[in-house]
């Protein structure tokens, strides 16, 4: 008998829910954000859930909205992630730690240290959501008065994403001999200077930590733009997509493996992940009664902020009542996130006021139901050539979260479609990715020699 697919399953946590009205759910936690007790708990209910990761995104300022609308975001601060996981790595054994790095405004050399250091402290279980950013206002924190046009940023990335990479291959994997009796603590002939000289970056290295434990860290993308599917095709190895309808994931997972497959990628080792916003309810009613609920405490101001974002234009002046305008003009903000709401607005005839109150709570895919019903739709993504698992985000925490782990986990596991045990120690053996060979020192980089 021919074993079903496997669920790969992230949480995305920001480091909470996505959803701007979670801190106001009764029995939510609204200190989340700073709470380490909290997120601790969180880490462990989802390693008991046997999840492959857990996701931090992250914001390099405070969200460009109106102050409206911040003062009611609960991201308006959160730890930095790179600070906040080696303290769940040492709470955890098997769950993955990905945070999120910008290539556009961090050096590359920094990124590449702090990363491999959790690789280490985690022991192997670290991952890189490499982004460029799409805030306009993060470029005024580094000496920056406007933001990088959107090709320039992926041309950028792509950079990044080399001498990163790079980096981590500084060392042999057994460079470190630490022979005690000769004094020789490693042996120079396994260590490789980058000298890196481009278009945006100048980096010598090498790195001065050793060499990853999964060789790197698991790289983790999210753009669904033109440029972002390539750059996830010729660089990521597991995708964060976009939910939205079954149509529109199988169209993404079908371009962006074909993509891989094309530059010669194996299209099994890039892991496509949408998000997924989850309610669990004893009924299809009851689910639906939270989720109103939910969405009920979120206000226009943060919703039509939302919309702001989204587009990259004030959408406070577009007529709350009327549909989007069709003139609006495109910016150097997120292309696929102006797309999005566009298409939304007009596949379900949206006017301003509605797609406020979608994208104010979550306006991507959003499946509500019983465990049984969740599974069945799970299912049917991942048997329709839509995902590879997805990206599972919470409606409150710690409520949300212990509903998907005790009630919805074990009917996927009952249907075959997920893990009941961890398959290995690293992240990359959860994910069933490859450990990548050091370009510098593998037996191929010796034949080339």
């Amino acid at each position: 008998m021919t074993q079903k697919r496997q669920l790969r399953l992230g949480a995305f946590m920001r480091p909470v829910s996505i959803h701007t009205a979670a801190w106001r759910y009764p029995g939510g936690t609204p200190d989340a954000n700073f709470n380490l007790k909290a997120l601790v708990q969180y880490a462990q209910t989802l390693e008991r859930g046997k999840f492959d990761a857990f996701f931090m995104a992250d914001h390099l300022a405070v969200l460009n909205m109106p102050m409206d609308a911040l003062k009611r975001s609960a991201t308006v601060t959160s730890f930095d992630p790179l600070t906040l996981l080696p303290a769940l790595a040492m709470a955890t054994k098997h769950l993955g730690l990905i945070a999120t790095a910008s290539t556009t405004f961090e050096p590359a050399y920094t990124i590449a240290r702090r990363f491999a250091s959790l690789d280490h402290i985690s022991e192997g279980r670290a991952g890189w959501n490499l982004v460029t950013t799409a805030n306009p206002d993060a470029a005024l924190n580094f000496g920056m008065d406007d933001q990088m046009p959107h090709a320039e940023r992926y041309a950028r990335a792509r950079e990044f994403y080399d001498v990163v990479t790079g980096l981590w291959d500084s060392w042999a994997d057994d460079a470190f001999i630490r022979d005690v009796e000769s004094g020789i603590y490693f042996d120079p002939a396994r260590m490789h200077v980058l000298d890196h000289k481009g278009k945006y970056l100048k980096v010598r290295g090498p790195l001065n930590v050793a060499r990853p434990i999964q060789g790197w860290p698991v790289v983790v993308q999210a753009g669904a733009s033109d440029a972002g599917r390539q750059l996830a095709a010729e660089t990521a190895e597991v995708v964060f997509a976009a939910g939205g309808p079954l149509k529109s994931g199988q169209e993404f997972y079908a371009d962006v493996k074909a993509r891989a497959a094309r530059i010669g990628r194996n299209p099994d080792h890039i892991k496509i992940l949408p998000g997924a916003f989850v309610v669990v309810g004893s009924s299809l009613d009851e689910a639906k009664e939270k989720r109103a609920r939910l969405d009920s405490l979120v206000n226009y101001d943060s919703g039509i902020a939302a919309v702001s974002m989204a587009l990259g234009v004030d959408a406070r002046k577009f007529d709350p009542d009327k549909p989007l305008p069709d003139d609006i003009p495109e910016t150097e903000a997120s292309k696929s996130g102006r797309a999005r709401v566009i298409e939304l607005g007009k596949r379900e005839n949206l006017t301003v006021r509605e797609i406020a109150g979608r994208l104010g709570g979550y306006g991507g895919l959003g499946m509500l139901g019983t465990p049984q019903m969740i599974a069945d739709q799970m299912e049917e993504w991942l048997e329709g050539g839509a995902c590879d698992g997805f990206n599972v985000m919470f409606p409150y925490l710690p409520g949300g979260l212990d509903d998907f782990v005790d009630k919805v986990v074990p009917e996927l596991q009952r249907r075959g479609l997920f893990r009941k045990e961890y398959e290995g120690k690293t992240l990359r053996e959860n994910l069933g990715l490859p450990r990548p060979e050091n370009r510098f020192f593998s037996a191929q980089a010796k034949a080339a020699e």
